[in-house]
């Protein structure tokens, strides 16, 4: 078993959410792998709202990140 953080660093999350913001290929801090993204939606019908998020994996090392895409933020 590795003894790796089995989530991203803040600062590194911050990195990819930078990277995607500036519409550039979103690139694992840990190993440098392309990371796929995959868009993901929220809330409900009838609601009034509907959050759009963007879920960011590495196919490498498996981790991820998920922020809301019109903020920008982590959830």
């Amino acid at each position: 078993m590795s003894d790796e953080a089995a989530r991203f660093e803040p600062a590194e999350e911050r990195a990819i959410r930078a990277a995607y913001a500036r519409g550039e290929s979103p690139v694992c801090p840990r190993d440098g792998a392309t990371m796929t993204v995959r868009s993901i939606g929220g809330g409900s019908f009838g609601l009034g709202y509907a959050r759009r998020r963007e879920w960011l994996i590495c196919p490498t090392c498996k981790r991820s990140a998920i922020f809301d895409v019109k903020r920008g933020t982590r959830t």
